[in-house]
């Protein structure tokens, strides 16, 4: 039922498949919820709870409010309405929702932009994130065509693989702990698990000098995105031009005709800050902002959204 209706939805992506979702379900409590009309599902809400809290699922990158091509906005408001108030009767007193960027959706989709307002939702965080629009590109810096011209004199090679060992254990394991005393958010295991689930949208790019993986990319494509999700290199990128290799071959090639090239957020500290060295570089590629919202809103709300139609 599940899946039946994400094939039907203007702003589902394969992350909201259950195959997905549930690679993580042991770090949260799943409450993920169906609204019905005449017994048929009309839209969904990618959910989990802790205490008295729901949240549009934190073990995604975004979420909120997933809804049919053919839903109009006064059936988005009784849809949100009825949710609120489900959840408002089952004692959870707030909703938290890590909105879908835009690009994402197949069509319009800007209705619960005018609903949280209606309910006085409070934004509680803004990412920025850095996007080509494939239809509008801009040229390519010269400094990241100089890396280009490094790479090819260097002989590196990219590599389309479905093995993601390589990157994972080589490569951006070693960076993430070198840097940032950290994991990658999926293990191995869960990318590779993922990967089986989803071969066409999960995709691991490799750039070799001889034999030896210098760095490499994971890339989630969605209908209308290509979206950077790992992004790493070995201490010699700069000398051998790996990363600008790699994306000028991403950009202008395998991924051109997609809408849109999403390098994802250069935000540090909850949204308050951005890495000024990351930003300039996506940026060099022709990333331009776009914002991703978090919103908390009170599900005692609902009654607000009773009077919108006049």
């Amino acid at each position: 039922m599940w899946q039946k209706f994400l094939g039907t939805s203007k702003n589902a992506t394969f992350l909201f498949q259950r195959d997905f979702m549930e690679y993580h379900a042991d770090r949260f409590t799943d409450y993920s919820l169906l609204v019905f009309k005449k017994g048929k599902v009309v839209a969904a809400l990618p959910a989990n709870i802790s205490e008295n809290t729901a949240y549009s699922h934190q073990g995604l990158t975004y979420g909120g409010l997933l809804l049919q091509k053919k839903t109009k906005l006064k059936e988005v408001v009784l849809i949100f309405s009825s949710v609120l108030q489900f959840l408002n009767e089952a004692g959870i007193e707030h909703l938290h929702l890590k909105m879908l960027p835009k690009i994402y959706n197949l069509l319009p989709s800007d209705e619960m932009d005018y609903l949280l307002f209606i309910t006085e939702a409070e934004k509680v965080r803004t990412d920025v994130l850095s996007v080509i629009d494939n239809q509008n590109p801009l040229k390519i810096a010269a400094n990241r065509m100089e890396g280009v011209k490094k790479a090819n004199k260097s002989e590196l090679r990219i590599e389309e693989e479905n093995d993601f060992e390589p990157f994972w254990e080589k490569i951006l394991i070693p960076n993430l702990a070198l840097r940032h005393q950290a994991l990658p958010v999926h293990s191995f295991g869960e990318i590779t698990e993922l990967a089986n689930n989803f071969p066409k949208n999960i995709i691991q790019f490799n750039v070799y000098k001889a034999d030896e993986i210098v760095g490499g990319a994971t890339i989630f494509e969605t209908e209308t995105v290509a979206h950077v999700q790992y992004i790493s290199a070995n201490e010699d990128k700069q000398q051998l031009g790996t990363l600008d290799f790699l994306f000028e071959y991403l950009i202008t090639e395998r991924f051109r005709n997609k809408r849109y090239f999403d390098f994802g957020t250069s935000n540090e500290n909850h949204g308050k800050n951005i890495n000024e060295g990351l930003l300039y570089w996506k940026e060099c590629f022709g990333g331009r902002s776009i914002v991703q919202s978090f919103y908390e809103v009170k599900t005692a709300n609902y009654k607000k959204l009773a009077t919108v139609f006049i």
